[in-house]
């Protein structure tokens, strides 16, 4: 489907999951990372397709905008360090005018709007969630999904709140995107942020079946060497999948 543009950005390609009967319908709006929602045979990525499918069984609508097909760029952007949709600004536009979109549909339940992402775009969900609140009476985020987000820069910034609940969950071996950070942003906001660490996983530890291995020329790791590990850690993906299907059944009330 096709999402008209909002106050700033272009209109937005997406793939859309739709849960069965009638609704009014809970809504998860899903970011990718920054490798991108499609595969090299244009189809729609292994773990993106996974938790679609997934959320759709459990009664959501999923909606996940191809943020970089949508601004004519093609295949992955993590090698890029000048990205054509950036976690900190484009993105955060891009949730937004699903957001938006999603609340003015009759099928969808407008107290019931998740925000989740991987990787890029679970820094895009910080952004978003720690941003200054909506203008009275326009939609908001229910609750929000973190996967294995950058939490440096607002951990660094010290002044980073998140206006709703904020579930994150990172492997502790991460060296893409470190766990620390992440574990400094949560002991700031107790109140709204939980954290969960997976100790020996790796980036992209959710994937349906991914090999461990090394990728390198990254734009951006933790090391700054430009090398990280990513791949599946089977009983981290099993604890994730749990966790935040009961996050979001318990918000979603």
């Amino acid at each position: 489907m096709t999402i008209p543009a909002g106050a700033s950005g272009p209109a937005l390609r997406a793939h859309v999951w739709s849960p069965a009967g009638p609704g009014p319908h809970p809504a998860v709006i899903a970011l990718h990372g920054c490798s991108g929602l499609y595969d090299r045979k244009g189809r729609v990525s292994a773990r993106h397709a996974d938790w679609g499918e997934r959320l759709s069984a459990a009664g959501y609508r999923v909606v996940m905008p191809d943020s970089f097909g949508s601004r004519g760029a093609s295949g992955s952007q993590c090698r890029t360090s000048d990205r054509v949709a950036r976690a900190g600004r484009e993105r955060i536009g891009d949730a937004m005018t699903v957001l938006d979109h999603l609340a003015g549909r009759a099928d969808v339940r407008r107290d019931a709007i998740f925000l989740l992402g991987w990787s890029n775009g679970g820094s895009t969900v910080l952004n978003a969630v720690g941003s200054a609140a909506r203008a009275a009476g326009s939609p908001d985020f229910r609750a929000a999904i973190a996967f294995y987000p950058g939490c440096r820069v607002q951990a660094e910034r010290g002044t980073w709140k998140s206006r709703t609940d904020l579930l994150i969950l990172i492997g502790e071996a991460d060296d893409w995107t470190p766990a620390e950070p992440c574990r400094r942003l949560a002991a700031g906001d107790p109140g709204h942020v939980t954290l969960v660490t997976y100790p020996g996983a790796y980036h992209d530890f959710d994937h349906p079946d991914l090999k461990i291995h090394s990728a390198a020329g990254l734009a951006f790791t933790g090391s700054g060497t430009g090398s990280a590990h990513t791949g599946t850690d089977p009983a981290a993906r099993r604890d994730a999948i749990e966790r935040a299907g009961a996050f979001l059944a318990a918000h979603r009330r």
